[in-house]
């Protein structure tokens, strides 16, 4: 089964992102909880919630990803940073418990001059406190590009901080891999995408691949920059793009395009993906 969606705006409530997704050919859709840099969040509505779980389950909809606030840093340098991205981590989490079965992924941070180790004990320390609170959600780690301080460009950092955490289940903790963020990172899922699956389940291993981020890249191979294109505009390419989402070991694994686009252009891509998905 192809679960393919995009990043749709929660204003309206989770039913209405559920009938956008249906609009334009999606079955899964990606979301904020709050606004992308960081601010309070909206109450949940019971009804709303109801009326979308019921909807999901008669379109048989993938698991639903929510992203944390780009501002979220559980490595900062600063004590206050570290403090915000707890509350609002474990905030979400909490509300995340309303629709539960479900993915909520993060940006591991970025070391801001203190050193990886240094960082990745600080981002274990927060999963460590924030994990119990979400009884039935898994919380992913994304892989990353690699510009400036960036934690979790590798995948062996994104293990590391997998086997220090406490609660580090497959359940409780996986990896949401960005094609650009990959591929601009130094793995080359265009010419070499076997051995890129292969280094993966060697390092993490698939069983913690739980969500996809399908983008075009506007920058070059191995360019330590994060800068998504639309599908088949960039250097990753459509073919390469299209080769990704038909390799065996992803079938299953929920999609978001994350591409600038409105809903006329996901609608395309989504088009696109599913003519050529086999």
């Amino acid at each position: 089964m192809l679960y393919l969606g995009c990043h749709l705006s929660s204003s309206a409530g989770f039913y209405n992102m559920g009938k956008q997704a249906l609009s334009i050919g999606a079955n899964t859709f990606q979301f904020f909880l709050r606004n992308p840099r960081g601010g309070a969040a909206k109450d949940i509505d019971n009804n709303d919630v109801k009326l979308f779980l019921d909807l999901a389950k008669i379109n048989n909809f993938g698991k639903i990803l929510a992203h944390a606030p780009y501002t979220l840093n559980p490595c900062s340098k600063d004590e206050k940073t570290r403090e915000f991205a707890r509350l609002v981590f474990a905030d979400d989490l909490k509300r995340m418990e309303n629709i539960p079965g479900n993915l909520y992924n993060f940006h591991p941070g970025s070391h801001v001059g203190q050193g990886t180790d240094v960082a990745i004990n600080q981002i274990v320390e927060i999963l460590d406190e924030v994990t119990p609170i979400a009884k039935n959600t898994t919380i992913l780690l994304e892989t990353m590009s690699g510009k400036g301080s960036e934690v979790g460009s590798t995948f062996e950092e994104l293990a590391e901080i997998i086997s220090k955490a406490k609660y580090n289940s497959v359940e409780k903790l996986g990896v949401c891999l960005d094609t650009c963020h990959v591929y601009s990172a130094g793995y080359d899922i265009v010419n070499n995408l076997n051995k890129v699956i292969e280094d993966f389940d060697r390092v993490i291993g698939l069983s913690r691949l739980k969500a996809i981020h399908l983008n075009d890249s506007m920058t070059e191979f191995n360019s330590r920059k994060d800068r998504h294109e639309k599908l088949g505009d960039g250097t990753l390419g459509l073919q390469g793009l299209i080769n990704f989402v038909n390799h065996p070991a992803l079938k299953g694994i929920p999609i978001n395009l994350e591409t600038p686009n409105e809903l006329p252009g996901y609608a395309n891509e989504i088009n696109i993906i599913r003519n050529n998905y086999k």
